[in-house]
């Protein structure tokens, strides 16, 4: 066969905001093994402008996002699309009734699912008007279902078109089901693409068996093979700098253009370093790659500063798991030397110091992901994330100091897990009002590659495959068990009255965060605390004692008792007393003995 014409593809739930980092790296893939980096459809987009119009504006990109962004886990976007692959109303009632149930309006999903049949022929058509030999297509999350009634499409129109599956969704015997179930695929490959994809394209060229390609599933006289993964992990001098000069110039003429602020999206590390010592036990994102990789930070600094010159684009995602500790000496004073205003996101550790604090601000860091997920020590001890409850606190104060947004969700419904873990935090939440709040009180969800799932001593040992999955795929439960990402199993942790509450002081902190504040402002030696926090008095307290300066000062650090009295000239009882008063106050963070002190302080903000 001669040279292939292939096309990428991206399709629902995308974000509308920034290209699809899988499709860039497939592009500049193609082009380091000296092919033509593929044209993309980037289906997200086509959809959103799609319903934009058929719905004359009613179904703009904020109904877009609502579903991209709460229907995530719970399979929303692949409902809008599962009529198309599997049928008329296939599921449509009982997922519905589903999501009533379980709390969520349905109403935007319902209002989008009748335009899919119609988009979809479109796109298929669209596609191939260019008389493509192969599509490929990248699936995460919600990508799945809408990729495979494409696929499905772009077969029954044009048999002789190869199709190629790839992304998170692959992952793993995910993969070998998706390829066995679905005839309208005719590859599908596991694990990291960069290389795999250039070399099936090269074997296709040649009339080869691809049964060499790691983890790549193919057909041999009709039957799924599925080749054996070595899963040895691309080196980070291997992953190519994403070329996203197509996304970019359809965003400029798209009718989306006013809607959205365009980012770029970079990685600078792959896996997780701390997944590497001690999986966090809820979390399966790593997949079955966990091992850490980090590029070189002049490697990373050169990525964002040409595609920040070409693109003329200064907010930055960065998709890492977590942010490789040597950039806080390395990366990031070399990108707060650049003296440019970007806006950059990162993941991190929630045990940030000062130091490190300071190093993401002066590099124009704007918004973190600390993977902070609870505020209670034991808590956070079943979920093994190696953090404890004051360092949480403290940062998510000092990033409130240095004008770091957080995002982060407070998780539930671990095994092992007590009321008596949640009443004392409950209580004392509304102290914590000027601070960012979750995002959400959430119950963990049981993930597969989790060790949650892989080890059911864990407590999980009684699952399924998530209902939702049967009212979206029309497979038997054998099938699911493989194909699915979330299971569903026996509530565990906590229930009932204490996750009311909870969920009560979780909103009702949301909802008086922005009129809050508690503000630290030193004078003459001494501190005035400004309580400025709604549901609290209006108050001004002055700690003028030199003695009790110290202590307070300590207090910012996170202190016990018997720590704070090895410290500072203070007689116990009066320490004792004055600890006491800070509480009623809810001017420090308790848990057990130890003690933090909540109060911001004032810094400048930085106009550039």
């Amino acid at each position: 066969m001669s040279t292939l014409n292939v096309r990428l593809a991206a399709m629902p739930w995308q974000a509308l905001d920034m290209p699809s980092l899988p499709l860039g790296l497939l592009r500049a893939s193609c082009r380091a093994a000296g092919r033509e980096a593929p044209p993309c459809y980037h289906g997200n987009m086509h959809w959103a402008e799609f319903l934009l119009e058929r719905s004359d504006g009613e179904l703009g990109p904020n109904e877009y996002l609502e579903v991209a962004e709460n229907g995530i886990f719970h399979g929303i976007g692949d409902f809008v699309f599962t009529g198309v692959l599997h049928g008329g109303d296939f599921g449509l009632a009982e997922f519905t009734d589903l999501l009533r149930r379980r709390g969520f309006d349905p109403g935007r999903a319902l209002d989008m699912r009748p335009h899919a049949e119609e988009f979809i022929d479109l796109a298929a058509r669209e596609i191939l008007a260019d008389e493509p030999d192969l599509v490929g297509f990248s699936s995460t999350f919600m990508q799945n279902v809408p990729s495979l009634a494409l696929a499905a499409r772009i077969k029954q129109y044009a048999p002789g078109v190869l199709t190629v599956l790839g992304g998170g969704n692959c992952d793993g015997p995910m993969g070998a089901a998706l390829h066995r179930n679905y005839p309208c695929l005719d590859y599908v490959v596991r694990g990291e693409g960069e290389e795999i994809f250039p070399a099936l394209l090269d074997a296709i060229e040649r009339g080869a068996e691809p049964a060499d390609l790691p983890g790549l599933c193919w057909r041999r006289d009709g039957k799924s093979v599925a080749n054996p993964d070595r899963r040895e992990p691309l080196p980070p001098g291997r992953i190519p700098m994403p070329d996203f000069d197509d996304w970019f110039e359809l965003i400029e003429s798209s009718p989306l253009e006013g809607h959205v602020q365009p980012k770029l999206v970079l990685e600078s590390a792959r896996g997780c370093w701390w997944g590497e010592l001690h999986h966090c036990t809820f979390c399966g994102l790593n997949g079955s790659l966990m091992e850490f990789r980090s590029k070189a930070p002049e490697r990373v600094l050169g990525e964002i500063s040409h595609l920040v010159a070409r693109h003329r684009t200064l907010d930055i995602i960065m998709v890492d798991n977590i942010i490789d500790n040597a950039y806080f000496t390395t990366l990031l004073p070399d990108i707060a030397a650049l003296d440019w205003d970007l806006r950059i996101h990162y993941e991190v550790k929630a045990n940030l110091t000062p130091a490190q604090i300071g190093a993401l601000r002066d590099a124009r860091v704007a918004h973190l992901q600390p993977g902070i997920e609870s505020l209670s020590t034991r808590v956070l001890k079943l979920m093994d994330k190696g953090v404890d409850a004051i360092r949480n606190v403290r940062t998510l104060r000092d990033c409130h100091s240095a004008q770091l947004d957080t995002t982060w969700n407070l998780l539930f419904g671990f095994p092992g897990e007590t009321d008596d873990d949640y009443w004392p935090l409950i209580r004392q939440l509304p102290a914590l009002v000027h601070l960012q709040p979750p995002s959400d009180a959430t119950p963990i969800l049981l993930e597969r590659f989790s060790p949650n799932f892989d080890r059911p001593e864990l407590g999980f040992g009684r699952r399924r495959p998530a209902e939702i999955y049967r009212h979206v795929y029309d497979l038997p439960q054998r099938e699911l068990e493989d194909l699915v990402y979330l299971f569903d199993s026996e509530e565990l942790g906590i229930l009932g009255e204490v996750v009311e509450a909870l969920e009560e002081a979780i909103e009702e902190w949301k909802k008086r965060h922005h009129e809050s504040s508690l503000l630290r402002v030193d004078f003459d030696g001494g501190i005035l605390l400004e309580d400025r926090r709604s549901g609290w008095p209006v108050r001004d307290h002055h700690i003028e004692d030199p003695a009790l300066v110290a202590a307070y000062r300590e207090l910012e650090k996170g202190r016990s008792n018997r720590a704070l009295l090895s410290k500072v000239d203070v007689p116990a009882q009066r320490l004792e007393a004055w600890l006491d008063e800070l509480c009623d106050a809810g001017l420090v963070f308790r848990e057990g003995d130890r003690f933090i002190a909540l109060a911001t302080t004032s810094v400048p903000v930085r106009i550039k």
